[in-house]
Parts: C-alpha cells; structure tokens; sequence
C-alpha cells in the first residue's frame, strides 16, 4: 500500500499552500472512497476510520465533476505504458449492474438538477438506466489488457446490446506517451465474446491487428 501511495502522490492535485492544514488526511479520504467502490455501501455507511462520510463523498464528487479521476487513471496508463507494464492484447467484455431502487426517483429532466450531473462528461439521456425484468439495470462495457488493467469502459442501460458497442470501447483506448509523439491507440490484438466478433469483424476495426 505504502509502495502504491508513493506512485499516486505526485499525480494529485497540488494543495493550495495558504490557510490550516486540512483535518483530514488526504490518503485517509481517498482510502474511504476505494472502500466504497469496493464494498458498494451506502455513502453514509462509510466506516469512520475513513474520516465523516461527506467529507469523502465531497472529495470524490468534486474530483469527479473536474476530471481529475480521469487524468490520474490516463497518467497510471501512460506511467504503465512507458514500463513496459501494458500488454497489448485486450479483451472485450461486458456486465450488467442493477441500479439502487431510488434510481427510479430521479429527475426526468437532468439540468433541473440542484447539482447537475457529468462534470466534463457528457451525461447520457437515459442516464445508463434501462428497464429489464429485474428492474433499473445499466451494463458496463469494458477492454482490459491482459493484467487485467481497465483500458476504457463505455456505460449503456442494461438492456443495450454487446455488438454495437465494440467499435466504441475500443476507440476510447488512448494512452499518451511520456515523451513525444501521439497517443497509442494501436492494438496488438482483441478477444471478445463471438456476438461482437461475428457482428463486427477485424475489417472495421482497421487499428485492430487481430480481432
């Protein structure tokens, strides 16, 4: 742990160096958080070890809506990349999520939100709900290299079909190099389900060396 705080530290956003200390520890709030994605609880049901609950909800929405979860996750890519970490063969999946049940209590129309939602992303019309048998469900559409490091993920509603989104997952892969020249978007090869596969073909995919 100690070893990946040390790598994640100089990715952070620098603190402003005026006023108090901050009462809570940065790593304190950031581990509160990983405990939440992790566990799924509810926000208030954060352990207090971790510091008060909005106070790690704040934390993680505010870096949300800037982008900063985004920029540290292409960073880690790019630092992965640059060591050799990253192996080119990706594999194409997806899985189905149920959503919370108070999902079906939100607004119709997003920007009369009191907090709009998305921050630099877009957020989709349907918000990535759809309706199935068992309810609210979203699917997540993933390509992760074959040390299972997440390469991007695209979010439909539950009931969106696997083929249609495989040239996308795939065209958000984009890891820039430390030093010069463009961003690597090129792949060794990909492995998916037979869906995609049939629906698709490595002839669309002209970045693809084998599909």
């Amino acid at each position: 742990m100690d070893e990946q705080w040390a790598l994640l530290v100089p990715l952070l956003p620098k603190r402003a160096k005026a006023g108090r200390p901050p009462a809570w520890p940065r790593r304190q709030l950031i581990d509160g958080i990983r405990f939440r994605v992790r566990t799924g609880v509810p926000w208030r049901d954060v352990p207090v070890e971790y510091g008060p609950w909005n106070r790690v909800y704040d934390l993680f929405r505010r870096w949300q809506r800037s982008g900063t979860w985004h920029r540290i996750l292409t960073l880690l890519q790019s630092l992965a990349d640059a060591k050799g970490a990253i192996t080119w063969d990706l594999s194409v999946d997806s899985t189905v999520c149920r959503a919370h049940q108070h999902a079906a209590g939100a607004r119709k129309q997003s920007d009369l939100q009191k907090e709009p939602p998305g921050g630099i992303f877009t957020e989709l019309r349907d918000h990535g709900l759809g309706r199935s048998r068992g309810g609210f469900t979203t699917k997540l559409h993933l390509a992760v290299e074959q040390g299972q490091k997440p390469m991007s993920i695209v979010v439909t509603a539950g009931q969106r079909g696997d083929s249609p989104q495989f040239e996308p997952v795939l065209g958000k892969v984009r890891v820039p190099r430390m030093g010069p020249g463009r961003p690597r978007v090129r792949l060794d090869r990909v492995r998916a389900d037979k869906t995609p596969h049939a629906a698709i073909g490595s002839s669309s995919c002209p970045d693809v060396g084998d599909a």
